[in-house]
């Protein structure tokens, strides 16, 4: 069992940057110059250079969305279990928007969050890994980054599917008092992560599960074909069922939608 935690609560510290390259960045930048402390939360009200997952950008117009980065040592985990962490902000995420959508959002896996077919939440998580004389490595820190469509009605039309809430709802958001639910939703589930709660948040993760027990298109390498989404299991792996029952990694299958 884990040790209960010892951090800070997440969101305490909350600081806000006017403007950033990316939050992520500036996240490792204050791990790197031995700055940080776990719980800390940067959020900043433009971020130019925002990441997405695979190399991508998360494109984000300045004062209408959250953009946050948490800061998090997850030391209890061992490195084979990143996915754990990854459930537990996809979760957290998943119903700190539906306490404003009806309980409409889903999880697109990994971590992405849908409502309906159109993406309005994302996650991307950066790692710091330490050796040691095993071999295995130790997680020392991680930075959670989140990016929330929130009031933003324009989108670059290079974007396949973006949505925001105030499109959902009609209503405008104080963004920072959003970013600060936000840390609460992934307060409540990280607890649960350090109180081995890993069941249960996989549990919410698949209850969840954008197209669950539809068929979809999926394309791996030169192969299309269709498959019923099952589940996600605990490796963060995509479970399939056509004629045989499959498992896929990440990066490994691309979603034809």
């Amino acid at each position: 069992m884990p040790l209960p935690s010892v951090g800070h609560s997440i969101g305490s510290p909350f600081i806000e940057l006017l403007s950033v390259d990316s939050t992520n960045n500036y996240a490792l930048a204050q791990i790197h110059a031995n700055l940080a402390q776990e719980g800390t939360c940067f959020f900043a009200h433009e971020q130019t250079a925002g990441k997405g997952q695979r190399g991508k950008s998360w494109a984000t117009e300045k004062g209408s969305n959250i953009t946050l980065s948490i800061v998090l040592k997850p030391s209890f985990l061992q490195v084979f279990q990143q996915f754990r962490l990854s459930a537990c902000a996809a979760v957290a995420t998943q119903l700190f928007l539906s306490d404003h959508t009806g309980n409409a959002a889903k999880i697109k896996w990994p971590n992405d969050i849908y409502w309906k077919d159109n993406k309005i939440a994302g996650v991307l998580i950066e790692n710091i890994v330490r050796g040691s004389a095993s071999g295995q490595g130790r997680w020392e820190w991680a930075v959670v980054g989140i990016g929330v469509n929130i009031n933003q009605t324009d989108f670059p039309s290079y974007l396949k599917n973006p949505v925001s809430l105030k499109q959902i709802t009609g209503k405008n958001y104080n963004t920072v008092e959003m970013a600060k639910q936000l840390c609460r939703s992934i307060d409540l589930f990280y607890n649960k992560l350090l109180d081995d709660k890993v069941d249960l948040i996989l549990e919410e993760y698949n209850a969840h599960l954008y197209k669950k027990n539809e068929v979809v298109k999926f394309k791996i390498e030169n192969r299309i074909f269709e498959a019923r989404v099952k589940s996600v299991n605990d490796a963060g792996q995509l479970v399939v069922e056509d004629a045989i029952e499959e498992t896929f990694d990440f990066g490994k299958i691309e979603w034809i939608l």
